[in-house]
């Protein structure tokens, strides 16, 4: 059985081979809408999708760190955080501020700092999506993370209350 699929005319249920767009009935639309389709995809008009340009794995660390994330390792080791955390935001707790339902587990000293500290279950916390937002932040201006930065060096900062104090100041 070929491939069919509905007209695209609105309300129209007429099932149509999958090489057209409109069934016979509204078959005048099908002009319009290629050239509609064709605007859209001329590239020199200026209409460049930038959708998932980021380079994430820019080189052999970077490439590491990233597939430490998507490890059976990981996965456990996140699960046993959020349950001694309770799920709670420990970086707004430091501020005497409750958070529930914290989803996300961050590394104190950031991976890129110390890469022998990515499993260690002393270096890892709860964190809120928005004291994430500020520690990254903070993180970059602190010890240089992130893209196109170099890293700078610095003491490491293990304290919450500390980092808490600086990111949020």
């Amino acid at each position: 059985m070929p491939k069919v699929h509905r007209c695209r005319y609105s309300n129209c249920h007429a099932v149509i081979p999958i090489n057209s767009y409109y069934c016979e009935r509204h078959k005048e639309y099908e002009v319009a809408y290629i050239e509609s389709r064709k605007k859209w995809n001329n590239k020199s008009k200026g209409y460049d999708h930038k959708y998932n340009h980021e380079q994430r794995n820019r080189n052999e660390v970077k490439r590491n760190q990233y597939a430490f994330y998507r490890s059976k390792l990981w996965v456990a080791l996140r699960r046993r955080i959020l349950d001694r955390d309770k799920y709670l935001c420990q970086y707004c707790l430091a501020s005497r501020q409750l958070t529930p339902n914290s989803k996300t587990v961050d590394h104190i000293i950031p991976v890129e700092v110390d890469i022998f500290l990515k499993a260690e279950e002393n270096n890892l916390a709860t964190i809120c999506r928005s004291c994430h937002a500020l520690k990254t932040r903070w993180e970059q201006s602190y010890y240089g993370t992130g893209k196109n930065n170099q890293l700078k060096p610095v003491k490491k900062i293990k304290d919450i209350n500390t980092i808490n104090y600086f990111m949020k100041n």
